[in-house]
């Protein structure tokens, strides 16, 4: 096996989706077969934006493109692995003191190259530099930093805790780290306003109230990509867990089942338009598959027992 960089540009003409499948031709085969089971990390290039180093996922498979689609013969597809797609806390600037991360795009002097190996959409990645463009975007105390965004300053804690460092795979299979990444990145891409009620709330010591809801769940083959992600309320996280609430197709009106929701309670929670409050940067706005999965799984099913949150309200 082998980890790589697989450069991706958000605008793709290519049957790209990174938390999903990626779309390569046949001189990067080899390498990618070799791949498959490892880790890649995904690069924008150049031309593309500022992005540099911006996500990590495992390859699961490689196919032949099935055809008879234009443009099929001689590409592949890479599938990724569910469930280990995450985008970096940190994107990852392209050169760190003016030299690459990558040692095969310097030159002898540290320089970067041009063109050649830094063009090239697929590159075999040594694994000391993996961890360290990983550990540059995943930071070791990333949990810790956000159970301390929030909480005030101590002056008699002035020394930093120790951080028990974990090796970067196991910090990438953590649920527990990979949950606080998620909601870093959902709450962050909606401006920390719920996008089904438009609000922004905050407690008493500034803690933002909004969460990140999976629009398919981890369990059911989602990702963890902000794209399957929504920042929703407590009340009505809970409302989309259980198919009260969903998003139709045209991925920005809201459904309700109204012969289980009081009238009320849409009138208060849900924003006077009807419409998902959506990311500025399109990049992060929910993908019409996850959204049309939760429709077709999720939305008008029976709920449970649990007492509605609303009767609080």
């Amino acid at each position: 096996m082998v980890k790589l960089v697989l450069l991706h540009k958000a605008d793709s003409i290519y049957e790209d989706e990174p938390d999903v499948v990626y779309d390569f031709p046949r001189p990067y085969l080899r390498a990618m077969q070799e791949a498959v089971g490892d880790w890649v990390v995904y690069y924008e290039p150049v031309k593309a934006g500022p992005r540099g180093y911006f996500a990590v996922a495992k390859i699961d498979s490689v196919i032949p493109k099935p055809g008879p689609k234009p443009g099929a013969e001689g590409r592949f597809l890479a599938f990724i692995t569910p469930g280990t797609y995450l985008p970096f806390d940190y994107e990852v600037p392209r050169l760190q003191g003016g030299r690459p991360l990558e040692q095969a795009l310097c030159e002898l002097d540290g320089s970067p190259k041009k063109g050649g190996a830094v063009q090239r959409a697929v590159r075999r990645l040594p694994e000391d530099e993996f961890a360290r463009i990983v550990n540059l975007g995943l930071p070791q105390d990333l949990e810790r930093q956000e159970a301390m965004r929030y909480e005030a300053a101590n002056p008699g804690m002035a020394e930093e805790p120790l951080i028990f460092e974990r090796p970067v795979l196991e910090r990438l299979t953590r649920r527990a780290y990979r949950d606080v990444a998620f909601r870093r990145k959902v709450r962050d891409a909606y401006d920390y306003r719920c996008a089904i009620s438009g609000l922004r709330l905050r407690n008493g010591g500034g803690r933002p109230e909004v969460q990140a809801a999976h629009i398919r769940p981890v369990d059911q083959k989602g990702s963890d990509s902000v794209r399957n992600g929504l920042a929703l309320s407590g009340t009505l996280h809970w409302m989309f867990d259980r198919g009260l609430i969903s998003i139709a197709e045209d991925c920005e009106t809201i459904l309700v089942s109204r012969n289980k929701v009081p009238a009320d309670v849409v009138d208060r929670l849900i924003r006077p338009d009807g419409k998902l409050l959506k990311p500025t940067d399109p990049r992060d706005r929910p993908h019409p598959e996850n959204l049309r999965w939760h429709r077709e799984n999720r939305f008008g099913q029976v709920m449970g027992d649990e007492p509605n949150p609303w009767d609080r309200l």
